[in-house]
């Protein structure tokens, strides 16, 4: 690996850094973006049955805020549990968002590596096109050593460059489709409780 690395020229380094920044992101997102997470289980119920027991209390808004993504964006409606329906509603959509852009942290970093990689790949196989044509002397011979150099520098770039990419790639899809579906389940979470605290749901 090192031979190939070392065969491969100085761009390469440029492509090894941006993949351990995408290894990087993708294992913290595939940690964060757990379901269990930023969905628990049966959290919604657990609210909803000490709201009609205890009421709203600081020791459970405290809870809930330490809880989860969810948690947060419960409290923030329950902190304005005797306000209108419209106030509650909007106190939930401006957590929401604060939690909805939280989850979408780093996935632009990540987009931006899937789409740098590949151009950093044709920027070693430019410098490899450059030493191959360097490698031609005045009178039209070649230096053969500089010529497979040459050709290293541009083909390892290339393939590297791609390599990084379509995972980096995939796993941006992946992420921000699950982000997508793990906000309308919050929002879907969020109106139940608005129902339950002004009696349209029981």
């Amino acid at each position: 690996m090192l031979a190939i690395i070392q065969a491969a020229g100085w761009p390469i380094y440029t492509i090894i850094f941006a993949s351990i920044i995408a290894l990087a992101i993708i294992i913290e997102r595939l940690v964060s973006l757990r379901r269990s997470q930023v969905l628990p289980e049966g959290l919604l119920a657990l609210t909803v049955q000490e709201l009609k027991k205890n009421g709203v209390t600081p020791d459970m808004l405290s809870r809930l805020q330490a809880n989860s993504p969810l948690g947060r964006v419960l409290a923030a409606g329950l902190k304005n549990v005797k306000s209108s329906r419209e106030i509650m509603k909007e106190s939930i959509e401006e957590s929401g968002r604060a939690v909805a852009h939280e989850l979408e942290r780093l996935l632009t970093t990540l987009g931006t590596i899937a789409t740098a990689a590949p151009l950093l790949g044709l920027l070693g196989t430019v410098i490899g096109m450059i030493e191959i044509f360097g490698a031609q002397s005045p009178t039209g011979g070649s230096n053969p050593a500089a010529l497979a150099h040459g050709i290293s520098v541009a083909l390892y770039n290339t393939a590297f460059g791609i390599i990084v990419a379509v995972p980096a790639l995939v796993f941006y899809r992946h992420f921000r489709s699950t982000v997508d579906s793990l906000i309308v389940e919050m929002e879907q979470q969020a109106i139940k409780l608005v129902e339950v605290v002004h009696g349209e749901r029981g």
